[in-house]
Protein backbone atom coordinates (compact mmCIF):
# COMPACT_ATOMS: atom_id res chain seq x y z
CA UNK A 1 0.00 0.00 0.00
CA UNK A 2 1.35 3.51 -0.81
CA UNK A 3 1.99 5.71 2.24
CA UNK A 4 0.17 8.97 2.89
CA UNK A 5 3.05 11.11 1.55
CA UNK A 6 2.81 9.46 -1.85
CA UNK A 7 -0.93 10.12 -1.96
CA UNK A 8 -0.64 13.82 -1.11
CA UNK A 9 -1.65 16.15 -3.95
CA UNK A 10 1.14 17.85 -5.88
CA UNK A 11 1.50 21.42 -4.68
CA UNK A 12 2.76 24.31 -6.85
CA UNK A 13 5.96 24.48 -4.74
CA UNK A 14 6.61 20.76 -5.03
CA UNK A 15 6.01 20.91 -8.80
CA UNK A 16 8.54 23.73 -9.16
CA UNK A 17 11.11 21.91 -7.04
CA UNK A 18 10.70 18.76 -9.12
CA UNK A 19 10.84 20.70 -12.37
CA UNK A 20 14.02 22.54 -11.34
CA UNK A 21 15.80 19.30 -10.50
CA UNK A 22 14.75 17.74 -13.78
CA UNK A 23 15.90 20.80 -15.70
CA UNK A 24 19.29 20.69 -14.01
CA UNK A 25 19.67 17.05 -14.99
CA UNK A 26 18.69 17.80 -18.57
CA UNK A 27 21.08 20.72 -18.89
CA UNK A 28 23.94 18.50 -17.79
CA UNK A 29 23.30 16.02 -20.60
CA UNK A 30 23.44 18.45 -23.53
CA UNK A 31 26.86 19.58 -22.36
CA UNK A 32 28.17 16.14 -23.23
CA UNK A 33 26.11 15.93 -26.41
CA UNK A 34 27.16 19.43 -27.41
CA UNK A 35 30.81 18.49 -26.96
CA UNK A 36 30.27 15.46 -29.18
CA UNK A 37 28.55 17.59 -31.81
CA UNK A 38 31.48 19.97 -31.90
CA UNK A 39 33.86 17.17 -32.89
CA UNK A 40 34.56 17.37 -36.67
CA UNK A 41 33.50 14.37 -38.73
CA UNK A 42 35.81 15.06 -41.71
CA UNK A 43 39.19 16.64 -42.36
CA UNK A 44 40.98 17.81 -45.52
CA UNK A 45 43.69 15.15 -45.17
CA UNK A 46 41.39 12.47 -43.67
CA UNK A 47 43.46 12.00 -40.51
CA UNK A 48 40.56 11.66 -38.05
CA UNK A 49 39.95 8.37 -36.32
CA UNK A 50 36.48 8.02 -37.84
CA UNK A 51 38.04 8.47 -41.30
CA UNK A 52 40.68 5.77 -40.92
CA UNK A 53 40.59 2.64 -43.10
CA UNK A 54 42.24 -0.18 -41.16
CA UNK A 55 42.45 -3.51 -42.88
CA UNK A 56 42.64 -4.37 -46.60
CA UNK A 57 42.13 -1.70 -49.27
CA UNK A 58 42.42 -1.59 -53.06
CA UNK A 59 44.86 1.32 -53.05
CA UNK A 60 44.97 1.65 -56.85
CA UNK A 61 41.19 1.97 -57.23
CA UNK A 62 40.96 4.21 -54.17
CA UNK A 63 43.47 6.60 -55.71
CA UNK A 64 41.52 6.69 -58.98
CA UNK A 65 38.17 7.21 -57.26
CA UNK A 66 38.78 9.70 -54.47
CA UNK A 67 35.30 11.21 -54.74
CA UNK A 68 33.81 7.80 -54.01
CA UNK A 69 36.20 7.03 -51.14
CA UNK A 70 35.85 10.55 -49.73
CA UNK A 71 32.55 11.84 -51.08
CA UNK A 72 32.00 15.63 -51.01
CA UNK A 73 29.64 16.70 -48.21
CA UNK A 74 27.23 17.88 -50.91
CA UNK A 75 26.62 14.27 -52.05
CA UNK A 76 23.39 12.83 -50.71
CA UNK A 77 20.92 9.98 -51.15
CA UNK A 78 21.16 6.78 -53.12
CA UNK A 79 22.09 7.95 -56.60
CA UNK A 80 23.17 4.78 -58.49
CA UNK A 81 26.63 4.50 -60.10
CA UNK A 82 26.99 6.17 -63.50
CA UNK A 83 30.49 4.97 -64.37
CA UNK A 84 32.06 1.83 -65.80
CA UNK A 85 35.52 1.29 -67.23
CA UNK A 86 36.37 -0.56 -70.42
CA UNK A 87 39.32 -1.94 -68.43
CA UNK A 88 36.82 -4.12 -66.56
CA UNK A 89 35.22 -5.47 -69.73
CA UNK A 90 35.90 -8.91 -71.20
CA UNK A 91 38.20 -8.62 -74.22
CA UNK A 92 37.50 -11.00 -77.10
CA UNK A 93 40.76 -11.71 -78.91
CA UNK A 94 40.82 -12.77 -82.58
CA UNK A 95 43.53 -13.14 -85.23
CA UNK A 96 42.71 -9.73 -86.70
CA UNK A 97 42.40 -7.79 -83.45
CA UNK A 98 40.17 -7.60 -80.39
CA UNK A 99 36.98 -6.05 -79.06
CA UNK A 100 35.22 -5.37 -75.75
CA UNK A 101 31.98 -3.67 -74.77
CA UNK A 102 30.10 -1.77 -72.06
CA UNK A 103 26.33 -2.31 -72.17
CA UNK A 104 23.36 -2.07 -69.81
CA UNK A 105 24.43 -5.48 -68.51
CA UNK A 106 27.58 -3.86 -67.12
CA UNK A 107 26.22 -0.39 -66.33
CA UNK A 108 22.49 -0.71 -65.46
CA UNK A 109 21.81 3.02 -65.79
CA UNK A 110 22.92 2.90 -69.45
CA UNK A 111 19.50 1.97 -70.80
CA UNK A 112 19.56 3.69 -74.17
CA UNK A 113 23.18 3.38 -75.33
CA UNK A 114 26.05 0.92 -75.35
CA UNK A 115 29.70 1.24 -76.32
CA UNK A 116 32.34 -0.93 -77.96
CA UNK A 117 36.11 -0.54 -78.25
CA UNK A 118 37.78 -2.36 -81.14
CA UNK A 119 41.34 -2.84 -82.32
CA UNK A 120 42.15 -4.04 -85.85
CA UNK A 121 45.68 -4.88 -86.93
CA UNK A 122 46.92 -3.76 -90.35
CA UNK A 123 44.76 -5.81 -92.69
CA UNK A 124 42.39 -6.83 -89.86
CA UNK A 125 38.74 -6.91 -90.94
CA UNK A 126 35.53 -6.62 -88.92
CA UNK A 127 33.51 -8.82 -91.23
CA UNK A 128 30.57 -7.60 -93.33
CA UNK A 129 27.63 -7.25 -90.95
CA UNK A 130 24.80 -5.03 -89.77
CA UNK A 131 22.88 -4.12 -86.61
CA UNK A 132 19.29 -3.26 -85.72
CA UNK A 133 20.48 -0.03 -84.08
CA UNK A 134 22.64 2.78 -85.43
CA UNK A 135 26.44 2.73 -85.09
CA UNK A 136 28.30 5.97 -84.34
CA UNK A 137 32.09 5.80 -84.27
CA UNK A 138 35.17 7.80 -83.29
CA UNK A 139 38.58 6.82 -84.65
CA UNK A 140 40.93 6.83 -81.65
CA UNK A 141 44.12 5.71 -83.40
CA UNK A 142 45.37 4.85 -86.86
CA UNK A 143 43.37 4.55 -90.09
CA UNK A 144 40.67 2.30 -91.52
CA UNK A 145 38.80 1.62 -94.77
CA UNK A 146 35.02 1.52 -94.19
CA UNK A 147 32.30 0.41 -96.60
CA UNK A 148 28.49 0.38 -96.65
CA UNK A 149 25.47 0.05 -98.94
CA UNK A 150 22.17 1.85 -98.27
CA UNK A 151 18.58 0.71 -98.84
CA UNK A 152 18.64 2.06 -102.42
CA UNK A 153 21.76 0.12 -103.37
CA UNK A 154 23.91 3.25 -103.26
CA UNK A 155 27.48 2.60 -102.20
CA UNK A 156 29.89 4.12 -99.74
CA UNK A 157 33.61 3.49 -99.29
CA UNK A 158 36.17 5.81 -97.70
CA UNK A 159 39.24 5.99 -95.48
CA UNK A 160 38.97 7.45 -91.97
CA UNK A 161 41.77 8.61 -89.70
CA UNK A 162 42.39 9.54 -86.06
CA UNK A 163 39.73 11.98 -84.84
CA UNK A 164 37.25 11.19 -87.65
CA UNK A 165 33.68 10.00 -87.12
CA UNK A 166 31.37 7.68 -89.01
CA UNK A 167 27.72 6.74 -88.79
CA UNK A 168 25.92 3.65 -90.06
CA UNK A 169 22.14 3.92 -89.52
CA UNK A 170 20.35 0.82 -88.27
CA UNK A 171 20.07 -1.98 -90.83
CA UNK A 172 22.81 -0.60 -93.12
CA UNK A 173 25.38 -3.37 -93.93
CA UNK A 174 29.00 -2.30 -93.51
CA UNK A 175 32.60 -3.35 -92.84
CA UNK A 176 35.80 -1.96 -91.29
CA UNK A 177 39.41 -2.82 -92.14
CA UNK A 178 42.60 -1.56 -90.49
CA UNK A 179 44.88 0.09 -93.07
CA UNK A 180 47.20 2.21 -90.89
CA UNK A 181 50.84 1.27 -90.40
CA UNK A 182 49.79 -0.23 -87.07
CA UNK A 183 46.15 -0.79 -87.96
CA UNK A 184 43.63 1.17 -85.92
CA UNK A 185 41.58 1.42 -82.76
CA UNK A 186 38.14 2.99 -82.54
CA UNK A 187 35.12 3.55 -80.34
CA UNK A 188 31.62 2.49 -81.39
CA UNK A 189 28.43 3.79 -79.75
CA UNK A 190 25.02 2.22 -80.36
CA UNK A 191 21.58 3.70 -79.67
CA UNK A 192 20.50 0.60 -77.73
CA UNK A 193 21.66 -0.21 -74.21
CA UNK A 194 21.01 -3.92 -74.80
CA UNK A 195 23.26 -4.05 -77.86
CA UNK A 196 25.63 -7.03 -77.99
CA UNK A 197 28.68 -6.85 -80.26
CA UNK A 198 28.97 -10.63 -80.13
CA UNK A 199 25.45 -11.15 -81.56
CA UNK A 200 25.32 -9.20 -84.82
CA UNK A 201 24.05 -10.12 -88.29
CA UNK A 202 27.11 -11.58 -90.04
CA UNK A 203 27.51 -12.41 -93.74
CA UNK A 204 29.20 -15.77 -93.09
CA UNK A 205 26.57 -16.77 -90.51
CA UNK A 206 23.73 -15.98 -92.88
CA UNK A 207 25.14 -17.95 -95.80
CA UNK A 208 26.09 -20.90 -93.58
CA UNK A 209 22.52 -21.13 -92.30
CA UNK A 210 20.86 -20.85 -95.71
CA UNK A 211 20.33 -24.08 -97.73
CA UNK A 212 22.88 -24.31 -100.59
CA UNK A 213 20.14 -24.90 -103.16
CA UNK A 214 18.50 -21.62 -102.12
CA UNK A 215 21.80 -19.75 -102.47
CA UNK A 216 22.32 -21.33 -105.90
CA UNK A 217 18.81 -20.31 -107.02
CA UNK A 218 19.23 -16.79 -105.62
CA UNK A 219 22.46 -16.08 -107.54
CA UNK A 220 21.90 -18.35 -110.57
CA UNK A 221 25.06 -20.38 -110.00
CA UNK A 222 25.84 -24.03 -109.10
CA UNK A 223 25.58 -25.12 -105.46
CA UNK A 224 29.28 -25.97 -105.51
CA UNK A 225 30.03 -22.24 -105.70
CA UNK A 226 29.37 -22.01 -101.96
CA UNK A 227 31.37 -25.04 -100.88
CA UNK A 228 34.06 -22.95 -99.22
CA UNK A 229 31.82 -20.61 -97.23
CA UNK A 230 33.18 -20.71 -93.63
CA UNK A 231 31.15 -22.90 -91.29
CA UNK A 232 31.93 -20.54 -88.41
CA UNK A 233 31.76 -16.76 -88.26
CA UNK A 234 34.92 -14.88 -89.22
CA UNK A 235 34.04 -11.91 -86.95
CA UNK A 236 37.51 -10.28 -86.82
CA UNK A 237 40.06 -11.78 -89.19
CA UNK A 238 43.14 -10.80 -91.18
CA UNK A 239 43.49 -10.54 -94.97
CA UNK A 240 45.35 -8.56 -97.63
CA UNK A 241 44.93 -4.79 -97.71
CA UNK A 242 42.19 -3.36 -99.96
CA UNK A 243 42.84 -2.00 -103.44
CA UNK A 244 43.30 1.73 -103.92
CA UNK A 245 40.43 3.90 -102.70
CA UNK A 246 39.85 5.32 -106.20
CA UNK A 247 39.57 1.84 -107.71
CA UNK A 248 37.17 0.59 -105.05
CA UNK A 249 35.01 3.71 -105.32
CA UNK A 250 34.71 3.22 -109.06
CA UNK A 251 33.74 -0.41 -108.61
CA UNK A 252 31.11 -0.05 -105.87
CA UNK A 253 29.48 3.10 -107.23
CA UNK A 254 28.78 1.56 -110.64
CA UNK A 255 25.16 1.84 -111.84
CA UNK A 256 23.51 3.01 -108.58
CA UNK A 257 26.04 5.66 -107.54
CA UNK A 258 27.18 6.82 -104.12
CA UNK A 259 25.18 7.59 -100.99
CA UNK A 260 23.92 11.22 -101.14
CA UNK A 261 25.28 12.13 -97.69
CA UNK A 262 28.68 10.89 -96.59
CA UNK A 263 28.69 8.41 -93.72
CA UNK A 264 31.92 9.94 -92.34
CA UNK A 265 32.75 13.35 -90.87
CA UNK A 266 36.04 14.97 -89.80
CA UNK A 267 35.84 17.08 -86.61
CA UNK A 268 39.58 17.91 -86.76
CA UNK A 269 38.77 20.00 -89.87
CA UNK A 270 35.94 21.99 -88.26
CA UNK A 271 36.14 25.13 -86.15
CA UNK A 272 35.09 24.76 -82.50
CA UNK A 273 31.45 25.54 -81.82
CA UNK A 274 32.51 27.38 -78.68
CA UNK A 275 35.96 28.43 -77.42
CA UNK A 276 36.92 29.97 -74.08
CA UNK A 277 39.86 30.22 -71.71
CA UNK A 278 38.71 26.96 -70.14
CA UNK A 279 38.70 24.95 -73.36
CA UNK A 280 36.49 24.26 -76.35
CA UNK A 281 33.56 22.18 -77.58
CA UNK A 282 32.69 20.89 -81.04
CA UNK A 283 29.05 19.94 -81.53
CA UNK A 284 28.38 17.51 -84.35
CA UNK A 285 24.76 16.75 -85.17
CA UNK A 286 22.45 16.68 -88.18
CA UNK A 287 22.68 20.44 -88.60
CA UNK A 288 26.21 20.02 -90.00
CA UNK A 289 26.31 16.27 -90.78
CA UNK A 290 23.11 15.31 -92.64
CA UNK A 291 23.73 11.55 -92.49
CA UNK A 292 23.81 11.23 -88.71
CA UNK A 293 20.93 10.28 -86.44
CA UNK A 294 23.17 10.44 -83.35
CA UNK A 295 24.38 13.77 -81.94
CA UNK A 296 27.67 14.35 -80.14
CA UNK A 297 29.84 16.96 -78.48
CA UNK A 298 33.62 16.67 -78.38
CA UNK A 299 34.82 18.58 -75.33
CA UNK A 300 38.35 19.69 -74.42
CA UNK A 301 38.90 21.19 -70.97
CA UNK A 302 42.15 22.80 -69.89
CA UNK A 303 43.40 22.05 -66.34
CA UNK A 304 40.86 23.52 -63.94
CA UNK A 305 38.32 23.99 -66.74
CA UNK A 306 34.65 23.19 -66.22
CA UNK A 307 31.90 21.95 -68.52
CA UNK A 308 29.38 24.20 -66.86
CA UNK A 309 26.36 23.10 -64.83
CA UNK A 310 23.70 22.03 -67.33
CA UNK A 311 21.32 19.31 -68.47
CA UNK A 312 20.03 17.87 -71.75
CA UNK A 313 16.24 18.04 -72.16
CA UNK A 314 15.87 15.80 -75.21
CA UNK A 315 17.91 12.64 -74.50
CA UNK A 316 20.24 10.65 -72.25
CA UNK A 317 23.99 11.33 -72.45
CA UNK A 318 26.62 8.61 -72.93
CA UNK A 319 30.21 9.69 -72.23
CA UNK A 320 33.64 8.38 -73.13
CA UNK A 321 36.83 9.80 -71.61
CA UNK A 322 39.60 9.94 -74.21
CA UNK A 323 42.36 11.49 -72.07
CA UNK A 324 42.93 13.29 -68.78
CA UNK A 325 41.22 13.12 -65.39
CA UNK A 326 37.78 14.39 -64.45
CA UNK A 327 35.12 14.41 -61.83
CA UNK A 328 31.38 14.70 -62.37
CA UNK A 329 28.54 15.26 -59.95
CA UNK A 330 25.08 14.14 -61.06
CA UNK A 331 22.09 15.66 -59.27
CA UNK A 332 18.79 13.78 -59.34
CA UNK A 333 15.28 14.72 -58.28
CA UNK A 334 14.56 14.22 -54.59
CA UNK A 335 17.78 15.86 -53.43
CA UNK A 336 20.01 12.96 -54.50
CA UNK A 337 23.56 13.70 -55.70
CA UNK A 338 26.72 11.69 -56.28
CA UNK A 339 30.24 12.54 -57.41
CA UNK A 340 32.48 10.11 -59.34
CA UNK A 341 35.93 10.32 -60.92
CA UNK A 342 36.91 9.43 -64.48
CA UNK A 343 40.06 8.61 -66.42
CA UNK A 344 40.77 7.64 -70.01
CA UNK A 345 38.82 4.59 -71.12
CA UNK A 346 35.99 5.20 -68.65
CA UNK A 347 32.32 5.45 -69.61
CA UNK A 348 29.86 7.84 -67.96
CA UNK A 349 26.08 8.04 -68.27
CA UNK A 350 23.57 10.77 -67.39
CA UNK A 351 19.79 10.42 -67.66
CA UNK A 352 17.77 12.89 -69.70
CA UNK A 353 17.14 16.26 -67.98
CA UNK A 354 19.44 15.34 -65.08
CA UNK A 355 21.80 18.21 -64.08
CA UNK A 356 25.56 17.66 -63.99
CA UNK A 357 28.95 19.20 -64.65
CA UNK A 358 32.34 17.82 -65.71
CA UNK A 359 35.54 19.27 -64.20
CA UNK A 360 39.14 18.75 -65.25
CA UNK A 361 40.96 17.76 -62.04
CA UNK A 362 44.22 16.76 -63.74
CA UNK A 363 47.27 18.73 -64.87
CA UNK A 364 46.80 18.00 -68.60
CA UNK A 365 43.95 18.64 -71.05
CA UNK A 366 40.82 16.58 -70.50
CA UNK A 367 39.15 15.29 -73.67
CA UNK A 368 35.81 13.51 -73.54
CA UNK A 369 32.80 12.98 -75.77
CA UNK A 370 29.10 13.33 -75.09
CA UNK A 371 26.89 11.14 -77.31
CA UNK A 372 23.09 11.31 -77.60
CA UNK A 373 20.63 8.90 -79.33
CA UNK A 374 18.99 11.75 -81.26
CA UNK A 375 19.87 13.69 -84.42
CA UNK A 376 19.90 17.05 -82.66
CA UNK A 377 22.01 18.32 -79.75
CA UNK A 378 20.24 20.29 -77.00
CA UNK A 379 21.28 21.56 -73.58
CA UNK A 380 20.11 24.01 -70.93
CA UNK A 381 22.67 25.92 -68.87
CA UNK A 382 22.05 26.78 -65.21
CA UNK A 383 23.66 30.19 -65.72
CA UNK A 384 21.61 30.93 -68.84
CA UNK A 385 18.41 29.87 -67.05
CA UNK A 386 19.09 32.23 -64.17
CA UNK A 387 20.20 35.07 -66.48
CA UNK A 388 16.86 35.00 -68.30
CA UNK A 389 14.67 34.72 -65.18
CA UNK A 390 13.67 37.93 -63.29
CA UNK A 391 16.56 38.69 -60.92
CA UNK A 392 14.28 39.55 -57.98
CA UNK A 393 12.55 36.20 -58.29
CA UNK A 394 15.86 34.31 -58.44
CA UNK A 395 17.30 36.21 -55.48
CA UNK A 396 14.19 35.41 -53.45
CA UNK A 397 15.13 31.76 -53.98
CA UNK A 398 18.90 31.65 -53.48
CA UNK A 399 19.81 34.97 -51.78
CA UNK A 400 22.97 35.73 -53.74
CA UNK A 401 22.09 39.35 -54.48
CA UNK A 402 20.67 40.85 -57.64
CA UNK A 403 24.02 42.47 -58.50
CA UNK A 404 25.61 39.07 -58.95
CA UNK A 405 22.64 37.76 -60.91
CA UNK A 406 22.66 40.71 -63.29
CA UNK A 407 26.31 40.03 -64.10
CA UNK A 408 25.63 36.52 -65.45
CA UNK A 409 26.20 36.38 -69.21
CA UNK A 410 23.04 36.19 -71.31
CA UNK A 411 24.52 33.42 -73.46
CA UNK A 412 25.68 30.10 -72.04
CA UNK A 413 29.40 29.68 -71.49
CA UNK A 414 29.43 25.90 -72.17
CA UNK A 415 33.05 25.79 -70.94
CA UNK A 416 34.36 27.96 -68.13
CA UNK A 417 36.28 30.10 -67.34
CA UNK A 418 35.31 32.25 -70.31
Amino acid sequence: MPDQEELQPVTRRKFLETGTAALAALTALPAVAQTAQQQPVRSPDHHLSNESEPGPNNAVLDKQNRDSVWAPPTDAGGQPPFKYSFSLSHKRLEEGGWTRQVTVRDLPISKKMAGVEMRLIRGGIRELHWHVGAEWALMLYGSARITAVDQHGRAYVNDVHEGDLWIFPGGIPHSIQGIGDDGCRFLLVFDDGNFNEFETFLLTDWLTHTPPEVLAKNFGVPESTFANVPKKELFIFSRDLPRSLAEEKQQVEAVTGAVPNSFDFSPPKMKPTKTSKGGEVKIVDRSIWPATNIAAAIVTLKPGGLRELHWHPNEDEWQYYVSGKARMTVFAAGGRARTMDFEEGDVGYVDKSTPHYVENIGDTDLVFIEVFPTPHYEDISLAEWLAHTPSRLVDQHIAVGETMLNQIAKREAVVTPE
